[in-house]
């Protein structure tokens, strides 16, 4: 599948930019991450493990864990610390809580070529991989830098959050195949539209 193409709900996405942001768009437009088989296609192709890392371990327990770290991330890309906002407070504290995990140990070996390529120590567990999306959240809500570039889909009804680092930071879509050609067909609509009524 090609990044940024969705035609059907179970179809994953990698265009937001980060890893944490990419897990937010899992539950847009519906749950992705309803199977454990699903959660491992998104796992891989988030670059979490490389291609190939078994993960057959990964039981019923693994998407609910993820569904949670997603809501506490929403709270805190989405919101906005105020005094006493307890539902914020707790979303930080679990996420710090989460990044204190190792996340997975990645090694280089020789490839068939010959070429090094990245594999993991052994086969990493659910804290670990949690760990390191939520290290990739306090990366990015502790850099002002990267907070600055992040941008919500201008697309109808799209929550999707993703790091604008376009030139000129002109980004308007999560991604322009999906929301922005979307826009792009209404615009078209309005515009013949118009032209009958004329």
């Amino acid at each position: 599948m090609a990044l940024g193409t969705v035609t059907a709900p179970h179809e994953l996405r990698f265009d937001t930019g980060r890893i944490c942001l990419d897990l937010l768009a899992t539950a847009h437009p519906e749950e992705r991450l309803g199977s454990v088989d699903v959660l491992s296609a998104w796992i891989t192709g988030s670059g979490l493990v490389p291609a190939g890392t078994p993960l057959t371990h990964a039981d019923g327990a693994w998407p609910v864990a993820f569904r949670e770290l997603r809501g506490h991330l929403a709270r805190l890309v989405h919101g906005r610390p105020a005094p006493g906002g307890a539902a914020y407070d707790l979303a930080l504290t679990r996420v710090n809580e989460t990044a204190r995990a190792a996340p997975p140990a990645p090694r280089a070996v020789p490839g068939d070529d010959g070429a090094l390529v990245r594999r993991l120590e052994e086969p990493p567990g659910r804290a670990a991989l949690l760990a390191a999306i939520a290290r990739d959240a306090v990366d990015l809500l502790t850099d002002p830098l990267a907070r600055a570039c992040l941008r919500q889909c201008e697309g109808d009804n799209c929550p999707i959050v993703y790091l604008d680092t376009s030139r000129g930071r002109r980004r308007r879509w999560c991604s322009s195949e999906v929301c922005g050609n979307r826009e792009r067909v209404a615009r078209h609509r309005r515009r013949a539209a118009a032209l009958t009524r004329a």
